[in-house]
């Protein structure tokens, strides 16, 4: 099914499919120039896919992508449209008990589905999702599996709490076979491998939890599901990263019933000393995971009783390390959505959790093909386990080679370096001044504007003797976003060391072009640090300083000027209003 040529995909070379895969966006709703509020920007999917030059991401497998390119209808589209109209119809025929409503619903869901898919232009996903809604807006059946989730997730909780489970997971087989020369801790590492591979069998389970008759798994059945074969390339890397040092990870969750398992598998990381943040649906959506389940559901609530769970979808990277800085192993959080994994619609507070952790686990099928079944590389190494053929298999796509990662600890101890050089200066009775000015808040100018801001720098410091200025475009790195600065530089503000902090005036501006012997650029015209996102986040930081440090002088445009931006664009270094077309 798969067209080499069409992978990956670059505009420009035939007009006619250029069209084509641009209402392949538009149509799928996945366009983020038509649908600014619902749609991840570039920046923002920039913090999960690493994409090369104009290329964009879609959500789905390149089979799938090829086959909807292809303009054709095709066995691969067709079986996924059935199935996602078929389970609609399913949820009718199960929940609906008055036959005219239950007809209207049917012609509803058909009518729909064959508009729908007249085009073949669809992802069969968000396909499934527009029925799905139709489905519980006209019924107000906010969670129509509500209870078959329940009765799978206590059937599955009930026999990973049974004696036979226990004395399974205690079983002393050939797996724990002494060798003469084995030390105690060759031993414990042995266990602890034999332990983990049968959490992991665990998640296998899948077919039990499927099943209607309301069992518990006997003491040979745990036998057997232990001894059930690990394939897929990607168990020597979990247990590499695993045993590397204490992880941060994001498990990406699938089906109820097959949570608990997950939830068991979980909670033996974090007695390994592991972080883990469980990723499950902002809003019900057939069996997947929700959040309202993880504290509606008797089974889920107690099991996540000591979690801690993260709410809000537009978390900045300050918010969400404070946070993780209060040292629970277990985190909670929405996606931000009610369909399979779609990264072009998961929240900012999801995106940015994606990028802030050491790796990601996702769990099922769904999740396999979107993720490993294309060609997109990752900003971080990750994983999928799902059942197949009766084994555990461990996928693995590493990240990509491209990414530069900055981890809180990193850019904290990149402040206390600056930190230090303050101190030092103080120490040589110098007076310490920190310069806020406008870098990135006029996109595509980045260089530009740190050159006026280093060259007005060069100025001060020619004019005025025992001045130490600390000027952060020059601690710019790549792969920094606006919010990694942020962090680092309120750390460094806060220190108590500035004497002089000097927000860039107009006339800074002016005298800048003035020493680079070139006019104001129409662009740069009236521009002062009160055209900047960073610069009006710093000067509620600098009103901060002044009343721990009322000595310390507070120079540039008045404060009530500080009122053109607001927040940064996700990844951005400019206003997210700046962003909108």
């Amino acid at each position: 099914m798969k067209n080499k040529n069409l992978i990956p995909y670059v505009l420009g070379k035939n007009p006619d499919l250029d069209a084509w895969f641009t209402v392949f966006f538009l149509e799928n709703h996945i366009d983020y120039y038509a649908y600014p509020a619902k749609v991840g920007s570039p920046k923002q999917i920039e913090f999960m896919v690493s994409l090369d030059g104009e290329e964009r991401y879609y959500p789905c497998s390149d089979d799938m992508f090829c086959s909807i390119m292809s303009r054709q209808q095709n066995e691969l589209t067709e079986k996924k449209y059935e199935r996602s109209y078929e389970r609609v119809l399913k949820l009718i025929d199960d929940l609906i008990s008055s036959e005219q409503e239950k007809a209207f619903l049917k012609s509803l869901i058909k009518i729909k589905y064959e508009h729908e898919i007249e085009q073949n232009l669809i992802i069969p996903s968000r396909l499934e999702k527009r029925l799905y809604k139709i489905f519980v807006s006209r019924t107000h059946i906010e969670d129509p599996y509500v209870a078959i989730k329940r009765k799978r997730n206590l059937k599955v909780s009930n026999s990973l709490n049974s004696k036979a489970f226990h004395k399974a997971l205690n079983f002393m087989d050939d797996s724990f076979k002494l060798i003469s020369d084995d030390s105690l801790a060759m031993l414990k590492k042995k266990i602890e491998d034999v332990v983990f591979k049968r959490y992991l069998a665990l998640l296998s389970l899948d077919s039990f939890v499927h099943k209607d008759e309301d069992v518990e798994l006997k003491y040979d059945d745990f036998i057997r599901i232990f001894n059930t074969g690990i394939t897929g390339n990607g168990l020597p890397q979990l247990l590499n990263l695993l045993g590397e040092k204490k992880q941060r990870i994001m498990w990406i969750t699938d089906e109820s019933g097959e949570i608990v398992a997950d939830l068991a598998m979980i909670q033996y990381l974090t007695k390994q000393g592991h972080t883990i943040v469980i990723s499950v649906k902002e809003s019900p959506y057939f069996t997947k995971v929700s959040l309202v389940d993880t504290t509606t559901d008797p089974v889920l609530s107690k099991e996540l009783e000591e979690a801690y769970f993260i709410h809000g979808n537009t978390l900045s990277k300050n918010d969400l390390v404070e946070k993780f800085k209060k040292n629970n192993n277990i985190y909670v959080i929405p996606d931000g959505t009610n369909e399979s994994l779609n990264l072009l619609l998961v929240s900012t507070t999801f995106s940015r959790v994606f990028k802030e952790v050491d790796f990601v686990v996702s769990r099922g099928h769904a999740q396999k093909r979107r993720m490993l079944d294309s060609h997109f590389k990752f900003t971080q190494d990750f994983f999928n386990i799902s059942n197949e053929n009766n084994s555990v298999c461990v996928s693995y796509k590493p990240k990509s080679h491209k990414i530069v990662k900055f981890a809180h600890e990193e850019l904290e101890e990149k402040a206390e370096l600056i930190i230090d050089e303050m101190k030092k200066a103080r120490e040589g009775n110098m007076t310490v001044m920190f310069y806020s000015g406008v870098i990135g808040s006029i996109p595509g100018k980045i260089d530009l504007a740190k050159n006026i801001m280093s060259t007005f720098i060069q100025n001060l410091e020619q004019e005025y003797s025992n001045l130490f200025i600390i000027n952060p475009s020059n601690y710019y790195e790549p792969g920094m976003d606006a919010d990694d600065l942020m962090y680092m530089w309120e750390i460094v503000q806060k220190s108590g060391y500035i004497d002089i902090w000097r927000f860039q005036t107009i006339g800074d501006i002016s005298k800048s072009f003035e020493l680079l012997n070139m006019g104001v650029p129409p662009e740069w015209i009236g521009k002062d640090s009160t055209y900047s996102t960073g610069c009006t986040k710093e000067i509620k930081i600098a009103q901060e300083v002044l009343k721990m440090n009322p000595e310390m002088q507070l120079i540039g445009p008045s404060i009530d000027k500080f009122m053109r931006r607001d927040e940064y664009g996700v990844g951005s270094m400019y206003d997210q209003r700046l962003v909108l077309p």
